[in-house]
């Protein structure tokens, strides 16, 4: 494995982003966060049509490196702001992205890292995936957009619960949650991303993009201004070659052959 923080590679129209701390089960220090938001920007071509967050070694990610927090104790209030708003530039990319974002998990997903699985459009879990929200363990609150997503996928009350007590929980758990979109066996994990990311490249790409733009915006509007959106935005559709070759592919009783316009 290469001894980069993060691994950018590109097969086909499909980006994965390594993060590669293996050792420290990927928990991010700074080289990492810039590293992960250089990466997402790179994802921002439009030849790129999905890209896949995923972990190196045993984990997916293990949150901040706290064991550094201790080292620097005196002067954690003047480093942290800047270094937080590194990882929150990278979950406005991955929300930013006009492409599905997918989060394959395996082993440790905690702190931060269960934020930025949060932060990803789909999430595919291995059956030995642990979770934990983790901050409250170490005296703080969660960073990472974590306060937003988590209340909109189970309810503000379970959101509470999960920050607060800071419990463990399993894979089958974070499914029943609906934190995760499925489970997997630990050895089949890269071989379901692989297929349902496939499967993603090749569909109608720019559908996608105000699919996940509308669901962003829905929870901040109501039901008339989210109308008015849907219809601006199918029309938007509307005026792509996706949806000419949807139509038509529906008429001629075939399978569509998208290409993300």
């Amino acid at each position: 494995m290469s001894n980069q923080t993060v691994i950018y590679e590109v097969n086909q129209s499909i980006a994965t982003i390594t993060l590669n701390r293996p050792q420290q089960l990927n928990a991010m220090n700074n080289e990492m966060m810039l590293a992960m938001r250089d990466a997402l920007a790179r994802a921002q071509d439009d030849a790129i049509r999905v890209v896949v967050i995923r972990g190196a070694g045993r984990a997916f990610m293990a949150g901040g490196d706290v064991a550094t927090f201790a080292a620097r104790v005196s002067e954690i209030t003047a480093i942290l702001p800047g270094e937080i708003g590194l990882f929150h530039e990278s979950i406005a990319l991955i929300r930013g992205l006009k492409k599905p974002v997918i989060a394959s998990v395996h082993g440790a997903c905690a702190g931060g890292g269960l934020s930025l699985m949060l932060a990803c459009d789909l999430a595919i879990a291995a059956q030995n995936a642990k979770f934990t929200m983790a901050y409250a363990n170490i005296g703080t609150s969660p960073d990472g957009g974590a306060s937003f997503f988590l209340p909109r996928v189970v309810g503000a009350r379970r959101a509470m619960e999960l920050m607060l007590l800071a419990d463990k929980f399993d894979a089958d758990a974070a499914l029943r949650l609906g934190i995760v979109n499925s489970v997997v066996a630990d050895d089949a994990l890269a071989a379901h991303t692989a297929v349902v990311a496939a499967r993603l490249s090749t569909g109608p790409t720019h559908a996608y993009a105000n699919t996940k733009a509308l669901i962003g915006a829905s929870f901040e509007r109501d039901l008339t201004t989210q109308l008015h959106a849907e219809m601006l935005a199918f029309t938007d559709c509307a005026t792509g070659a996706d949806f000419k070759e949807g139509v038509q592919a529906f008429v001629d009783k075939r399978t569509p052959t998208f290409n993300g316009m």
